[in-house]
């Protein structure tokens, strides 16, 4: 794939380019550190969503596309550490953007300069677009802000917050070993973490071997060297498989999964999934336990009782690690387990309707704008989503509020252009280090929404969604250059 290079010389600009290289000193020494913090890391993303988006919607021209693009290696690091809450003191935003339009206070209107990118024949018959004052909630620039459309993993936002302000940022989903009481039935019980792995190099996340060590240990103390092995994952109700079927950018989802339920040693990106994650999972159980001395049955499904007794846990790293996982590379695996932990913690059931239910409510609690909005999965696979640019600009304010420091994972992990996540090839000769956004591309469908800071320090919070494109890479150029404009400019 070509990389995407938005040129500032293609663009309307009211100043010139030295200045936006030169922009938002402390910001720009930031993303410096932020470089070097990637850099000793270790590599990310490194081909982007946008490729598998393509391949795919070539290959398969009835499938609904994806925007989740290949993660780290196996036993690749973890996402860059969270920056502190530096946004906390921008301003006294405390709630959704304000729907009037700031008139411009000197130099180029805003819509002068967006309008014309925007209304690129790439993005098709219909595109929304808002600009928000991080700062002050102000809205500087809008197109149809109501106006629902498809927002593809522009989802992930909202699926974000709903659950962080559900569980809180500290929050971490446990998986456990458990005997029956008076047998010698081992029960593996899934809590739902979607980054279980049974890889030998777990990379910080939760490891199925390290759970089998503790188990067989804790059986050996017992005198336990043979058991019945059974697994529950009755944690999740509805259907496993999603309205798309069966998609390589999706495993069924289960309360019980290692890696995805990926068949091959990819972390991240389109692979070719099991059928069953829980009865997969406690098949590799069954192999570790062997392995440290302790035979068992053939797994069957079971439901642990109260009287099981816990033998061994393992938990996930903290809840907001795992939603900078999920918005850094677009992980819809881990989207929609966080979609079915915000149905439990509202009292809903835990299937995709249960959890776009509770992903509605709890923005709702929040004061954010629902108008125009339809929730169906916590991805953005599902087609029949419909966000709104101002519901999706207003959760990014909310993420940087003072009152909402939970939130601030969904700022903290947005892909940064040129250097992380499904922005990491993007933006080579444009706004580099200054435009943070979660993308979202279905077939048809592309969708931006993020931050970036303009040529006078202000933060703006963005969001731009197109249908009906034709022409992906196309569409994804015309968005590029509109962010890029946002950086280059000092408009009203």
């Amino acid at each position: 794939m070509s990389t995407v290079r938005p040129l500032l010389a293609d663009l309307p600009r009211p100043r010139t380019l030295s200045t936006l290289q030169y922009t938002a000193g402390a910001a720009t020494a930031g993303l410096v550190l932020a470089a070097g913090v990637v850099t000793l890391a270790g590599p990310w993303d490194a081909t982007g969503q946008r490729t598998a988006e393509r391949d795919r919607a070539t290959a398969l021209e009835h499938a609904r596309g994806a925007d989740h693009g290949p993660g780290p290696a196996p036993g690749g690091p973890r996402p860059a550490p969270s920056a502190p809450p530096v946004l906390a003191g921008l301003g006294a935003a405390t709630g959704p953007a304000d729907s009037r339009q700031a008139p411009a206070s000197g130099g180029t209107a805003l819509a002068d300069v967006l309008g014309p990118l925007l209304d690129a024949p790439a993005l098709g018959e219909g595109h929304t677009a808002v600009v928000v004052d991080a700062a002050t909630g102000r809205r500087l620039y809008g197109v149809d802000p109501d106006k629902g459309l498809t927002p593809a993993s522009t989802t992930k936002l909202a699926t974000a917050v709903a659950a962080l302000d559900a569980l809180g940022p500290d929050h971490r989903f446990t998986t456990r070993a458990a005997l029956r009481g008076g047998t010698r039935e081992l029960v593996l019980v899934g809590g739902g973490d979607p980054t279980l792995t049974a890889h030998a190099e777990a990379g910080g996340w939760a490891s199925l071997r390290t759970l089998a060590t503790r188990t067989a240990q804790a059986l050996r103390a017992r005198g336990i060297h043979e058991i019945t092995l059974s697994y529950d994952a009755t944690l999740y109700a509805g259907p496993a498989l999603h309205p798309i079927g069966v998609n390589d950018n999706l495993a069924p989802v289960s309360a019980l999964t290692t890696d995805e339920g990926r068949t091959d040693d990819s972390a991240g990106g389109p692979a070719p999934r099991v059928a069953d994650p829980a009865k997969d999972t406690a098949r590799k159980f069954a192999g570790f336990l062997k392995d440290a001395g302790i035979g068992t049955t053939a797994p069957a499904p079971a439901k642990a009782t109260g009287r099981a007794e816990t033998l061994a846990t393992v938990s996930s790293p903290p809840l907001s690690a795992l939603v900078e996982r999920m918005l850094t590379n677009s992980d819809n695996d881990i989207a929609e387990a966080l979609a079915r932990q915000t149905a439990l913690a509202s009292g809903r059931p835990a299937s995709f309707d249960g959890g776009a239910r509770a992903i509605a409510a709890r923005l709702g609690k929040l004061g954010l704008p629902l108008a125009g909005t339809s929730f169906h999965d916590g991805s953005g696979l599902d087609r029949a989503d419909r966000l709104t640019a101002d519901l999706l600009t207003a959760i990014l304010v909310k993420a940087g509020t003072p009152g909402h420091p939970g939130l601030r994972p969904v700022l903290t992990g947005l892909p940064i252009a040129h250097f992380t996540g499904t922005l990491a090839t993007r933006y080579a000769d444009g706004a580099a280090g200054l435009v943070h956004a979660k993308t979202g591309t279905l077939t048809g469908v592309n969708t931006l929404a993020g931050t970036v800071v303009d040529q006078d320090g202000r933060l703006l919070a963005f969001a731009f969604l197109a249908s009906e494109t034709t022409d992906p890479m196309a569409a994804q150029s015309a968005l590029d250059k509109a962010a890029t404009a946002l950086a280059a400019c000092g408009c009203g």
